[in-house]
């Protein structure tokens, strides 16, 4: 349908998940990928799919650890398309974390790969967006920042700060055409997470339905369930949308 062509869109955690899955489906609708994520394999891998999708892209490795990795996969994006037309911050980390027992090395890990890496890229983004005519920036957002789990408490400090960053940018920012929203996501079997579980003893298939057990749908949230939203949320179709929370989460608001 071609709602995202040529928009030059970044992704950070593009080689996984929902990630993964949105750089595919916006690859269909003729958006130019430049992703990003340090398995290098995978991303080999997702850039063949966004050419088998009859559109272009370019994977950059990055460490979210390393600001310098996502000031670069900006400045390779702007100098091999000439623009920044969206930006999708993905890429995060969900270890367990309650408030009477994390360990500062868990508490600074979630925060920089979480926050410190989105807020550091959208910095970039801003910059190159101001350079054209504005864009969209979505934060992947998590039911979590209205609290959390107790076993989550670093994490839902995360995504909260991200939820407050989304705000602060989509006030200050709409003046030069840059929107920002958040995109609060249900309780998904990405790699991550069936990785999280199978190290707690608990297999996919058991995850699964202790899940439908527990969510008001009955059921877990696919990555194929947010990729309508987000093209949305990407297309001009979308152009007044900003300082939103979009809440696709099978019904669970912890």
């Amino acid at each position: 349908m071609n709602r995202l062509k040529n928009k030059v869109i970044v992704i950070t955690g593009a080689t996984k998940g929902v990630g993964r899955a949105f750089a595919r489906a916006a690859a269909e609708e003729g958006a130019i990928i430049v992703g990003g994520g340090r398995d290098e394999a995978a991303g080999i891998e997702m850039m063949k799919e966004i050419a088998d999708a009859g559109s272009d892209g370019t994977f950059v490795p990055v460490d979210l650890n390393n600001i310098e990795d996502i000031r670069k996969i900006f400045r390779i994006a702007y100098k091999f398309y000439g623009r920044v037309d969206g930006y999708f911050s993905y890429g995060a980390v969900t270890d367990v974390s309650p408030l009477d027992t994390c360990t500062e090395e868990v508490f600074d890990k979630i925060m920089d790969i979480n926050f410190k890496a989105t807020f550091f890229a959208c910095q970039e983004a801003i910059k190159y967006m101001k350079k054209t005519v504005g864009g969209s920036i979505v934060l992947t957002g998590s039911a979590h920042a209205w609290g959390g789990q107790k076993d989550r408490a670093a994490y839902a400090c995360s995504k909260g700060a991200l939820r407050i960053l989304m705000e602060h940018i989509a006030h200050n920012y709409a003046a030069d055409q840059i929107r920002c929203n958040y995109l609060t996501l249900g309780w998904t079997p990405t790699e991550g997470e069936i990785a999280l579980r199978a190290s707690q003893g608990e297999s996919e298939e058991e995850l699964r339905q202790r899940a439908a057990g527990i969510l008001p749908m009955g059921r877990m949230c696919e990555v194929t369930d947010y990729l309508e939203a987000l093209i949305y949320m990407f297309s001009d179709e979308s152009r007044m949308m900003t300082g939103s929370t979009l809440r696709i989460t099978a019904g669970e608001y912890i």
